[in-house]
């Protein structure tokens, strides 16, 4: 599943895939496996990213909130 609202809101916050990466402690490889849905991250990475970049899970999934 690609995840569009997560290279959405890096963008939108410009920090690029590295910065990321390295805060999340993944590598950069990983994060770009989940913006272009070649992987999907598990939960609790989920709720690490939702944290992070201060979203709801269905934001970084759809790239809208939930409504």
């Amino acid at each position: 599943m690609k995840m569009l609202g997560l290279r959405e809101v890096r963008k939108k916050k410009k920090l690029n895939q590295q910065k990321v990466a390295f805060d999340l402690s993944i590598s950069r490889e990983a994060l770009s496996y989940y913006e272009n849905g070649r992987r999907s991250p598990s939960v609790d990475m989920l709720v690490k990213m939702s944290q992070y970049f201060n979203v709801s899970i269905d934001y970084l999934i759809t790239g809208k909130e939930f409504k």
